[in-house]
């Protein structure tokens, strides 16, 4: 039965379609003039505000990442010469405690090569005293073995 209710319903084209053409056509003149133009001109200003506002963000984020590129190259440069400096410090402590260390093996040197002189003197002194000692006491024995 529905079917048959949709059968029965046949469009011709005839002269209201122009009449029906006519009226969106007024309807859409009249929707612009009055609702539709206004509307843009609120969303245009808007997007006009925002879009300054916009572009001022993007300015300061531009400007905000141009400062930290600077920073972190400073930093960089910091770093490095700070590097610099403690190794140039590192280098001169090394070669003081190396010049300390020479004058110390000098030092240590020279006083081994006096003790041994000395060393060498008392042990010649000793060898002395020790060969006249024994000359002594060898004659005392044999004069005691003699009387």
């Amino acid at each position: 039965m529905i079917l048959l209710a949709f059968q029965e319903v046949r469009l011709v084209p005839d002269g209201t379609i122009f009449i029906h053409i006519a009226l969106i056509l007024i309807m859409i003149w009249v929707l612009n003039r009055t609702f539709f133009r206004p509307v843009n001109r609120v969303l245009e200003a808007r997007a006009k505000k925002t879009g300054g506002r916009s572009s001022e963000a993007q300015e300061l984020l531009k400007s905000v990442g141009e400062k930290q590129l600077r920073y972190d190259e400073a930093m960089r440069e910091a770093r490095g010469e700070g590097y610099e400096l403690i190794e140039r410090e590192r280098a001169n402590a090394v070669a003081e405690r190396q010049a300390k260390v020479g004058a110390v093996k000098e030092e240590v040197a020279e006083f081994a090569a006096q003790e041994n002189q000395e060393l060498n003197r008392q042990t010649s002194e000793a060898r002395n005293a020790i060969a006249a000692d024994a000359e002594r006491m060898a004659e005392r024995i044999s004069a005691a073995i003699l009387k």
